[in-house]
C-alpha cells in the first residue's frame, strides 16, 4: 500500500476514532500499529454506512460490497482497489487474522440500516459483542494474542455498551431500549470489565494496547466527558498495569 494511503488511515482514525487511535500508540512495532490502525478503519467505514446512505437498500450494497472484499481478501488473490480494503488485506495476511470477528463486524452493521431499538438487553449485548468486541478481538489477534480471545470480547462489550449508553447521556440517538436503564447498563459494563479481567493473563504484553481503551468504559458509562489528557492518563496507567 503506497505510504500516503497509510498516512490517510492513520489520520482517519486519529479524527474518527481517537480512544483507539490513542490505545494504538502504544503499540511499539510500526507495522503492527499499521496492521491494527487497518482494522480501526475498517471499522470506521462499516459503521459510517447507515449514516450516509439514503436508504437501506443502499447501505446493504455498500457493506454486501465489503463482504465480498473479504471473501477476495481469504482468497488470497487480488483485492478491489481501496486504502481500507488493501490495508486490511496486508494485517489479515501478515497476522493470520481469522475471519469471524470480522463478518460479525459487516453483519452488525446491516442490523443499523433500519435504526429499531434492541428488543431487549440480551441483543444489546450481542451487538456490542459484534462490533466492538469482534473489534478488540481481531486487533488482539493482529499483535500476537490467540484467536477469538474470551478477554478482549468481554471488554470490548464493555466499551461498546458504555459508548452507546454515554450516547444516550447527551441525547445522540442509539438503538438502546428504554427499559435498559443507566443504572443497569452500568452494572453490564462493570460485569464485562469484571469478566475481562479475569482472563487479561491469556493476552501478552505486546497486545494489550488492544483492549486497554476498554479502561475508558467505567466513565462512559456514567456519562462523562473525557478530555484528551484524562484519555492518554487513564491508557498511561492502564497499560503500565497491564489491567482494565
Amino acid at each position: 500500500m503506497p505510504d500516503v494511503a497509510a498516512e490517510d488511515l492513520e489520520e482517519t482514525v486519529r479524527r474518527a476514532d481517537p480512544d483507539r487511535w490513542l490505545a494504538s500508540r502504544f503499540v511499539a512495532d510500526p507495522q503492527a500499529r499499521a496492521d491494527v490502525v487497518a482494522l480501526y478503519a475498517f471499522d470506521h467505514v462499516l459503521a459510517r454506512v447507515p449514516a450516509i446512505v439514503s436508504e437501506p437498500l443502499m447501505g446493504e450494497i455498500r457493506l454486501t460490497w465489503w463482504s465480498e472484499a473479504l471473501d477476495e481478501i481469504q482468497g488470497g488473490g487480488p483485492v478491489r482497489s481501496h486504502p481500507v480494503s488493501l490495508a486490511l488485506a496486508e494485517a489479515v495476511r501478515r497476522r493470520g487474522l481469522d475471519r469471524a470477528p470480522l463478518d460479525a463486524m459487516v453483519q452488525a452493521r446491516m442490523g443499523d440500516l433500519d435504526a429499531c431499538p434492541f428488543a431487549d438487553e440480551a441483543e444489546a449485548l450481542a451487538y456490542a459483542d459484534q462490533t466492538a468486541g469482534a473489534l478488540m478481538q481481531a486487533a488482539a489477534q493482529a499483535l500476537g494474542a490467540p484467536a477469538g480471545l474470551e478477554a478482549a470480547r468481554l471488554a470490548g462489550r464493555a466499551y461498546g455498551l458504555s459508548l452507546m449508553t454515554h450516547r444516550r447521556a447527551i441525547g445522540a440517538p442509539t438503538r438502546l431500549p428504554d427499559n435498559l436503564t443507566p443504572r443497569r447498563a452500568g452494572a453490564l459494563v462493570a460485569e464485562a470489565l469484571h469478566g475481562a479481567r479475569g482472563g487479561l493473563g491469556a493476552v501478552p504484553v505486546p497486545a494489550f494496547p488492544a483492549v486497554a481503551y476498554a479502561c475508558l468504559g467505567r466513565r462512559y458509562a456514567k456519562g462523562a466527558h473525557l478530555t484528551a489528557l484524562e484519555k492518554q492518563l487513564r491508557l498511561v496507567w492502564a497499560t503500565a498495569r497491564g489491567s482494565l
